[in-house]
This record gives structure tokens, C-alpha cells and sequence, in this order.
């Protein structure tokens, strides 16, 4: 049996398997019956590798499988309190959105289950499953992102994040037609099947960044995203089969909302997040920053103590920052610093002070 045999047979049994929608299994089966039947063929060799990728594709995005939600409003508190400090008025909007969600779900579940005619459930479910799409709105380092993670480990959810940053074209994100022979398919649906779940969190981050000469046409694919009368059959064109993508909860990011179309954000509630004042760095430093780099690179609270004279200069080295991404780089340095120093044998107990800062952070 060859190679080729053995990846027909191994896609066959995955294809029966996955529980695909009934024509989606019939055209991928006679895809592999095409493979089979093809496959002494030299000449097809790269045809029959198409197949077989568009194939593993298929079973690989999930179809039907999807996490429990954990509907628990005050354990949402807990997550964002541990991952954030201060931004109660961004936390309370946060834990309001939860709120209406787990009221959503609710009732989905029983109007799914309660009405007879069909065409009253499907337009029940569709208003009961929207939810407002958040758009966390700020500069760079004022913690947009870790909301968005945040709200996902409350959720109990899978988190996938799209950087809208490096995305050239709509094609990016609905992939590409198969007649191409290098056609992939969209970041949309590799997010999916990263995720492996249909119901993740997903972050489209920093809409804002979209090359101008494409942003009509990637805002058009966003307003489909986000409209959950569209997005129950979102098309990928590398897939060329309807993804629902409805149990999909989005949030999106941005520095500012001057160049995100109208119709994308008639269809989102902005957030704007404060910037931090130099109390709350220090705060934050010392509490949630500091801490989790030790751990990240090896060292315990007797390896690295920091006097409280220093933290002024450590949270604003160069000028003011809006955000925490310098602060996190500095921490950063001083942990590797730190964990160098013990390697090699230079001490085991280290304390940062205005006199010796410099033998840690060069830039001081």
C-alpha cells in the first residue's frame, strides 16, 4: 500500500468522522475517489496534493464542537481584578456586557427549545445570540489586548487573535480560490481552526492599521463578520462552503477610530481605555508586572528586590508613556539581567537601587 493510499484511507475515516454538513461530506468524498482513481498519475501529482489539502482543511475546522460557557459574572470580577489594576469604569462596562450576554444565552437555550414553527425560531435565535460587538479603544500598552484575553478566561472560551496590522488585503482574511494553485485559505477560519472550537473569543486587533488602498474592501468583510444575520454563513472563498461562525464572540481593538468605516462602527460600542498615570505604572509594576516576569524567567522574590526610590525612573525612562509596553520591556531586561548574573555565579540575591542601577539597565 502506498504512501498516498494510506493518507486517502486516513482522510476517509477523519471525513466520516467529523460530522460534516451532508453536500460538504458528498464533495469531499468525491474528492478523495478522484485522488484514488488519479493517483498513478505523475502528471496529477500536485493536483492530488491540492485535494488532499483542501481536505484536511475541512475536517480540521470544527464543525460542531463548542465549550460550555461558565455564565459566572462574579468570577468574571476576580479574572479581571487579578490580570488589571484600576480601570474600574472600563471593568464595570466589561462585567455589564457579561451580564447581557449571559442573559442572551439564556434565552437562547429556551427559545430554542420552546417554539414550533421554524421561521420564529431562527429569527428568535438570531436576536437572542447578538450581543454588542466591543471595540476597546486607546493607545499602545493600556492593556486592550489582556481585556480581551481576560474576557475569554471568564468565559472559559478558546481565544484566537487576527492582527489587522500585517493584513494587505480582504483575501487575507476570506482566503483565496482554489484555482490558484497558491491559494490558502482565510486568517478568519485558520483562527477557527486554531481555536478548535466554533465558539471562541476572537480579537480582531487594531482595525485601525489597515493599508488605505484595501480598507474599503477588508471593512466590507468586517461589516459580514460582525452582523449576525450574515455571519451564520460566513464564505471563505479557499473553503467555498457556508461557516457558521454566529457562536463566535468578537471584539475588536483599535488606537483610534478615525479610519474604521461607519458601517463597522454602527455595529460596535466603543470603550476607550485610559491612559495610566505614573502611581498607577508603579502600582502595576510592582504588583503584576515585576512578578509575573520573575516567574517567566526562573527567579523567586529572594533573586530580585527593586527599592521603592527607583520606580519613578523605571516607569518613565524616556518621556511619558501612555501605556505599560516600555515599562514591560524595562522589567523585562531586568529579569534576563538578574538570571545572568545568578548563572554565573555572581551572587543569588540581588537589590536595585539609584546607586547601582546601572550595572542591570545599561540605559540608566
Amino acid at each position: 500500500m502506498s504512501l498516498l493510499t494510506d493518507e486517502i484511507s486516513r482522510l476517509t475515516k477523519q471525513v466520516k468522522d467529523a460530522q460534516l454538513p451532508p453536500d460538504l461530506e458528498a464533495r469531499v468524498m468525491g474528492n478523495l475517489t478522484e485522488a484514488g482513481r488519479i493517483e498513478g498519475d505523475i502528471s496529477a501529482r500536485v493536483h492530488i496534493e491540492q485535494l488532499l489539502r483542501y481536505i484536511d482543511w475541512v475536517v480540521a475546522l470544527p464543525w460542531n464542537h463548542e465549550t460550555e460557557d461558565i455564565l459566572d459574572v462574579a468570577k468574571a470580577q476576580k479574572i479581571l481584578d487579578k490580570h488589571h489594576y484600576g480601570l474600574q469604569p472600563v471593568k464595570d462596562r466589561i462585567l455589564e456586557y457579561l451580564s447581557v450576554f449571559t442573559l442572551n444565552q439564556k434565552r437562547w437555550k429556551e427559545e430554542a427549545t420552546a417554539g414550533e414553527d421554524k421561521e420564529w425560531k431562527l429569527s428568535h435565535a438570531i436576536l437572542a445570540k447578538r450581543a454588542p460587538i466591543l471595540c476597546l479603544v486607546g493607545l499602545v500598552g493600556t492593556g486592550k489586548t489582556t481585556i480581551a484575553k481576560s474576557i475569554a478566561e471568564a468565559l472559559g472560551r478558546r481565544f484566537v487573535r487576527i492582527a489587522f496590522g500585517g493584513i494587505s488585503s480582504a483575501l487575507d482574511l476570506r482566503g483565496q480560490s482554489r484555482v490558484r494553485p497558491d491559494a490558502e485559505i482565510g486568517l478568519v477560519l485558520k483562527g477557527m481552526r486554531f481555536a478548535g472550537t466554533k465558539n471562541p473569543v476572537m480579537l480582531l486587533d487594531e482595525l485601525d492599521r489597515v493599508a488605505e488602498g484595501t480598507r474599503g474592501d477588508i471593512m466590507g468583510v468586517l461589516v459580514e463578520l460582525l452582523d449576525p444575520e450574515q455571519n451564520v454563513a460566513f464564505t471563505d472563498h479557499y473553503l467555498d462552503y457556508p461557516f457558521d461562525l454566529s457562536n463566535v464572540m468578537f471584539i475588536t481593538t483599535a488606537n483610534n477610530t478615525t479610519n474604521i468605516a461607519t458601517a463597522v462602527l454602527d455595529r460596535m460600542e466603543i470603550i476607550q481605555m485610559p491612559s495610566y498615570s505614573d502611581e498607577e505604572k508603579i502600582k502595576i509594576a510592582k504588583d503584576y508586572v515585576l512578578p509575573q516576569l520573575m516567574r517567566e524567567s526562573g527567579l523567586t522574590l529572594e533573586n530580585l528586590t527593586v527599592d521603592d526610590a527607583i520606580w519613578p525612573k523605571l516607569v518613565r525612562p524616556l518621556g511619558y508613556d501612555s501605556g505599560i509596553r516600555s515599562l514591560e520591556r524595562t522589567m523585562n531586561a531586568l529579569c534576563r539581567k538578574v538570571a545572568r548574573m545568578i548563572v554565573e555565579g555572581k551572587g543569588k540575591s540581588f537589590h536595585v537601587t539609584e546607586q547601582n542601577i546601572k550595572e542591570f539597565i545599561e540605559a540608566y
